[in-house]
């Protein structure tokens, strides 16, 4: 079927992005819901970037890497978001083919920056609690630079390939994406080509940064458990295991739906799924973050209150 396409296809220049098929009326209400998340997001990743820009207390590789952390969120919600809006109040769901693949970029080189940034983050946690003594020397700055530098080469490499083999699929006459933002499993959908070879090296990139990742966690937490249940007293137990607890969070629910997402052959997700998951990894969760990070560490509640606290008292 697709090869008969093939032969009399004419290349589209724009795709409709069908996004969520509800009727007029809860397409805005789904505008103030995405926009309340959204705007969550940006407010507390971008306190988050500030409190620990401005708080001496918080110069240390963790919070560094907690900084970037929060700016990658910023970033991949921000690829996604605004178009998302501004389909919901317009009849029109249109986005340019460059301006698709232009988007398709920066989210995987975002999304996938941040996968090898929580590895880091563990790798530095392990560094912490298991070689106390050689800590400085493990993640001095220039280490720590070095690190999320090759987080974002490692996250441009992918994403280029990633989009070098997506765009140059024919899509034909078909232009009708049924997602909100130009994702690749909707757009292999909508091929008039074989998008075997596609679908596989989304598979093999996938399962290589996810499972090459999630072993550098669980092998530093394995290290980190063993070296935190030889401390004799459980309050020294419970305040190192403590400083590690928001990570394990952050970690669980970002792998839970990359993997769900991108780590098993299509024909077992369906578009209502790919969607409802979507939602969660591109806008909840860089939302969630920053609340996680907040709430559960007392270092960055104290600097919260500091800043803004004393901003008010002002």
């Amino acid at each position: 079927m697709k090869g008969e396409q093939k032969r009399n296809y004419s290349e589209v220049t724009e795709f409709i992005l069908l996004g969520f098929r509800t009727p007029p009326k809860f397409q805005v209400l789904l505008f103030l819901v995405f926009l309340m998340i959204y705007m969550v997001a940006v407010v507390g990743n971008v306190s988050m970037i500030m409190i620990i820009k401005m708080d001496s207390r918080l110069q240390t590789p963790m919070y560094f890497f907690l900084r970037n952390l929060s700016y990658l969120d910023l970033c991949y919600s921000t690829v996604i978001a605004p178009k998302t809006l501004a389909n919901f109040l317009t009849s029109e769901k249109k986005i340019s083919y460059n301006g698709c693949a232009t988007q398709f970029f920066f989210f995987v080189l975002f999304a996938t920056t941040e996968c090898f940034l929580l590895a880091v983050m563990a790798f530095d946690r392990f560094s912490a609690i298991c070689s106390p003594l050689l800590y400085p020397v493990h993640m001095s700055q220039k280490v720590c630079i070095q690190l999320v530098t090759g987080s974002y080469i490692c996250g441009c490499i992918n994403s280029m390939v990633q989009t070098g083999f997506t765009f140059s699929l024919h899509f034909c006459a078909e232009n009708r994406l049924d997602h909100f933002f130009c994702d690749v499993p909707a757009l292999i959908k909508i091929s008039c080509v074989d998008t075997f070879v596609n679908e596989i090296v989304l598979f093999i990139l996938s399962a290589l940064i996810i499972i090459s990742t999630t072993t550098i966690i669980l092998v530093s937490y394995g290290y980190i458990l063993s070296t935190v249940l030889k401390i004799p007293s459980t309050h020294g137990r419970s305040k190192t295991f403590s400083t590690c607890s928001s990570h394990i969070i952050v970690v669980s629910l970002f792998y839970g739906t990359v993997f769900f997402m991108y780590a098993q052959p299509g024909s077992i997700s369906s578009s209502k799924q790919n969607k409802i998951v979507a939602v969660f990894y591109t806008l909840i969760i860089p939302m969630l973050n920053p609340l996680i990070y907040s709430l559960r560490n007392r270092d960055v509640k104290d600097a919260a209150q500091k800043i803004f606290g004393g901003k008010c008292s002002q």
